[in-house]
């Protein structure tokens, strides 16, 4: 595995060793040693989840507050999406940057997202499935998030905002200042 850096602290793009041939293709999707041992960091996942969603599907921003708080390492099973992460550690040099990657089932990539950061993820292929490991369980009283067209953050997703369909629950977030005043 290749491990590519971000603007982002302790957020990494993850590119596996991908085997070819005249069969299709093998990769290791995760290994604990392999991963510790390229980043440095213990990370104990014990939840995966995994989404199917259509063209224009927009996801997030997520996160979980506090102790509750979520490590993920982030993989497109099928299709292509625009992910999405933005700094919200109040103590970071880059609280309020954000980071965009293409994920898809071409290149493989992956992408951790650190603790301290919102999630997010826009379909741009027919359909994707997107799968994800994460260092803490999901609790429905730890989450929030923040609205996908903020405008202190102004994140281009990508597709026009006609193709957009968002859940009624990522349409009532609050605005990034709204969260961080």
């Amino acid at each position: 595995m290749e491990l590519q850096k971000t603007p982002l602290k302790n957020c990494f793009i993850i590119k596996p060793n991908v085997f070819r041939d005249e069969r299709g293709l093998f990769y290791e999707t995760y290994n604990q040693q392999a991963f510790k041992k390229t980043t440095g960091l213990q990370i104990d996942f014990v939840q995966d989840n995994q989404s199917v969603s259509s063209k224009g599907v927009l996801r997030g921003l997520h996160f979980q507050k506090g102790e509750m708080a979520q490590a993920k390492l982030v993989r497109v099973v099928k299709g292509k999406v625009l992910d999405i992460v933005v700094d919200i550690r109040k103590d970071s040099e880059t609280f309020g940057k954000s980071f965009s990657i293409v994920l898809d089932d071409v290149e493989h990539l992956q992408l951790f997202v650190p603790r301290g950061l919102a999630h997010g993820f826009i379909t741009l292929s027919e359909e994707s499935i997107f799968s994800y490991k994460c260092d803490n369980f999901y609790n429905k009283s730890s989450e929030s998030g923040i609205i996908y067209n903020d405008a202190t953050l102004a994140l281009d997703w990508h597709l026009p905002k006609e193709e957009f369909i968002i859940s009624e629950k990522d349409l009532e977030l609050p605005s990034f200042t709204e969260v961080f005043s």
